[in-house]
């Protein structure tokens, strides 16, 4: 498994992602761009890139804030995650820059990308389908679900997964109601998994955190949702062994 540093720009702010590959793999590979949650690119997004390369995709962790920093607390990511969140065209073309510099590496198939994302980045995925992005599907793991311009989900080109934990104060059913509201009226290829007992971050085992309690590790639902993501992964790529 080979993992480099991945230099790219959003205009003038210089970016530095996690590029994942298994190179002994030939052949142009499907791409996903991962996007990690609220703190930032940490071990969480990189051990599910490492999983994801491992099956043959070529992966990129996106650095949402510039210079691949991750937040210091909860407080610092709410902060950034904030700035970026109050201009829905910034926040998407970030996003966007992403998927374009994983487009423009060697061994990349341009006609088979996905994009992933957990909490913040499950946000943040469902922006960029929005905005048009060329991919064949977007996975959202917890995320927030509400959009500031709902009605764009017209524009979205692939198939969605949104995979939800039930005890999820964070993003509440009411949140997720209005998200299948603005998805009935599109014609968009649309899932929603509902997972009874899982909170936010119910992916990530270092989510268990007593000062966080609305947060936590749900093991059944981790699997569940990663075996959702395959299957979707194996109806719009076909097989890639």
């Amino acid at each position: 498994m080979k993992r480099t540093t991945l230099d790219y720009r959003d205009g003038a702010v210089d970016l530095r992602g996690v590029l994942l590959r298994d190179e002994a793999r030939t052949g142009r590979r499907p791409g996903v761009v991962l996007f990690p949650d609220a703190r930032g690119i940490g071990d969480h997004a990189v051990e599910c890139a490492a999983r994801l390369a491992a099956l043959g995709f070529v992966v990129l962790v996106a650095d949402l804030y510039g210079g691949g920093v991750t937040a210091r607390d909860v407080a610092q990511a709410h902060e950034w995650m904030g700035r970026l969140r109050a201009d829905v065209e910034r926040w998407r073309a970030r996003a966007e820059a992403a998927r374009h510099a994983l487009a423009q590496q060697d061994g990349v198939d341009l006609a088979r990308m996905a994009a992933i994302g957990h909490c913040f980045g499950g946000t943040t995925v469902l922006e960029l389908a929005r905005s048009g992005a060329p991919l064949l599907a977007v996975v959202s793991f917890h995320g927030g679900l509400s959009s500031p311009r709902p009605d764009d989900a017209a524009n979205i080109k692939g198939k969605v997964l949104v995979c939800h934990g039930a005890a999820d104060v964070l993003v509440p059913m009411t949140q997720l109601h209005g998200f299948t509201e603005a998805m009935t009226k599109t014609t968009v290829d649309w899932q929603v998994q509902i997972y009874g007992g899982a909170a936010h971050a119910f992916t990530n085992p270092g989510a268990d955190d007593p000062a966080h309690p609305e947060s936590g590790y749900h093991p059944a639902a981790d699997k569940r949702s990663w075996r959702a993501m395959l299957r979707l992964f194996d109806e719009v790529f076909g097989a890639i062994h």
